[in-house]
């Protein structure tokens, strides 16, 4: 494979993951974090990342509107539910050194 087909592919991959987050607006990040270890923001994060590594400038805002397709207090006026306390001390257990 190709370096660039293994680029498009990743691309692919990545498009078809934000598209998947994007209807499954059920699953809360909370829950992402404790069974992953990554969350939406995780993600967008990464994706500022990868732009300011490439010398682009890329807010923060603007890399979770991409990943949430919407402000991400939008998305969580629709969406975010109030985290349970089990679910935040399985948060902070999991999340050491995150």
């Amino acid at each position: 494979m190709s370096d660039a087909d293994q680029t498009e592919l990743e691309a692919a991959a990545f498009r078809r993951l934000v598209a998947h987050l994007r209807d499954r607006t059920d699953v809360q990040n909370i829950d992402m974090m404790n069974l992953t270890g990554f969350c939406r923001n995780c993600l967008s994060n990464w994706y500022q990342d990868a732009a300011a590594e490439k010398g682009l400038d890329l807010s923060k805002d603007a890399a979770r509107e991409i990943v949430y397709g919407m402000s991400y207090d939008e998305w969580k006026a629709k969406h975010q539910t109030e985290a349970s306390p089990e679910q935040i001390a399985a948060m902070r257990a999991s999340a050491k050194g995150h």
